[in-house]
């Protein structure tokens, strides 16, 4: 375990992920970052984005997230995600037709749509189709 650290991502549906890993690589804020063994303490915001995950045994695994916070202390980082879904889980055919549905309304701009959630609703499924596809 020399060059591994602990690693737990949750959500509001519970833990998501709970190993020792070699590196993640997180959608920030101010940009993506790479968390290794002996990382500095810090504490991020996250965005909508990709998240990359070596564990220990140098498996890697995509998850797509919607935002949250990060915090890495002593070789134990904890994510506490929006959403955490892992690109093997996501079905790609949902995630299209919320592209779609989010893509008409933008273009529709119908009375009572709430723009910024279709924004962010599209910014989701696109995230989402680009985990899959990059599996």
């Amino acid at each position: 375990m020399a060059n591994h650290f602990k690693l737990e991502i949750v959500t509001p549906q519970g833990v998501k992920f709970d190993a020792d890993v070699e590196s993640v690589t997180c959608p920030g804020k101010q940009g993506r970052f790479q968390v290794l063994h002996n990382h500095a303490p810090f504490l991020s915001s996250l965005e909508i984005g990709l998240m990359k995950v070596v564990d220990a045994e140098g498996k890697e695994h995509t998850y797509a997230v919607s935002g949250g916070i990060s915090q890495m202390f002593h070789n134990s980082m904890r994510i506490i995600a929006d959403t955490a879904e892992l690109a093997t889980n996501i079905n790609l055919e949902r995630a299209r037709s919320a592209q779609q549905r989010a893509e008409e309304r933008l273009k529709n701009r119908e009375e009572g749509i709430d723009q910024d959630r279709a924004r962010i609703a599209l910014m989701r499924a696109v995230n989402r189709i680009k985990a899959v596809e990059r599996v």
